[in-house]
């Protein structure tokens, strides 16, 4: 089987380590089921679709009934390569993954996995849900895989609250009485979502001085993180705060998500501190 890089929509970047060789520092062949392995899982993450709960909301579950792999050549320690995915084709019940993998422009292995979606407590065969099957299609044809909502408390409170009591109060350890204030109801909140209508990423932005927003409240689906959803809420909110005249946005950046900031532009102002128990870094960014 003959794939060029144009075939794909979808790349998972890694690099080789010394324990994925053997003798000859090649890749041990049986590794490279793994690769594939681990670029559906992020394959995922690019449809915005958080494995277990979105099967769960599906009523079903994936699993493998085929895996083949094709050898053209090796890759090698230290190599650098991209391992591409795409959904080839959906039967009633089963779903067929081909897969590649290149070094540079090289294709070096090919690869197809058939699951078949069926009900976890039996494991017999379902049909492919039709929200799965449209998903699946239009992330195939190139279409976006979230739609973000600028608005108020009262319109996207609930599914912004969902999310960040996961993200903050349960995942973070951050006390409810210091989540939840009065500003949510004045504040502009932005609120992502997957295809299947689950929140998968938020933020809030308030008046902080005269010409001057301030963006807080950031959250991510645990799952979903390291892709482009933080980075589209808070655009949103500049965005709005550019609207409304703002010359000046500043945020209290988590010392774990500085770096991500920093990517976007935004600059360090003053020393670090503690907030809720966690360090934190005042940034900004002029508008």
């Amino acid at each position: 089987m003959s794939l060029a890089r144009s075939d794909f929509r979808f790349f998972h970047r890694l690099r080789v380590r010394w324990a994925e060789v053997d003798m000859q520092k090649i890749v041990f062949n049986a590794h490279y089921l793994m690769y594939f392995d681990t670029a559906i899982s992020d394959y995922w993450r690019a449809l915005a679709l958080p494995y277990q709960e979105s099967m769960e909301h599906l009523q079903g579950d994936l699993y493998v009934v085929k895996a083949t792999v094709e050898f053209h050549a090796s890759a090698r320690v230290d190599d650098q390569i991209d391992v591409a995915m795409k959904c080839s084709r959906i039967g009633t019940s089963s779903l067929t993954f081909t897969g590649a993998i290149f070094r540079g422009d090289e294709h070096l292995i090919s690869g197809e996995i058939v699951y078949v979606f069926a009900d976890p407590a039996t494991q017999k065969s379902r049909p492919v849900p039709a929200a799965l099957r449209d998903i699946l299609t239009g992330y195939e044809a190139g279409e976006a895989m979230t739609t973000l909502r600028v608005g108020t408390w009262a319109d996207l409170g609930p599914d912004a609250q969902g999310l960040r009591t996961a993200v903050f109060v349960q995942e973070q350890k951050i006390p409810k009485e210091l989540e939840w204030d009065e500003a949510d109801a004045h504040a502009v909140h932005a609120v992502a979502y997957n295809r299947l209508g689950r929140a998968v990423a938020t933020g809030r932005m308030l008046p902080h001085e005269p010409g001057v927003a301030r963006i807080g409240r950031m959250a991510v689906e645990r799952g979903l993180r390291g892709g482009r959803l933080g980075r589209d809420v808070l655009h949103a909110l500049m965005q709005a705060a550019r609207e409304r005249g703002d010359r000046e946005v500043m945020l209290h950046a988590q010392q774990s998500a500085e770096a991500f900031y920093a990517r976007l532009g935004y600059e360090r102002r003053g020393e670090p501190f503690e907030e809720a128990g966690i360090g934190h870094q005042e940034m900004v960014i002029r508008l």
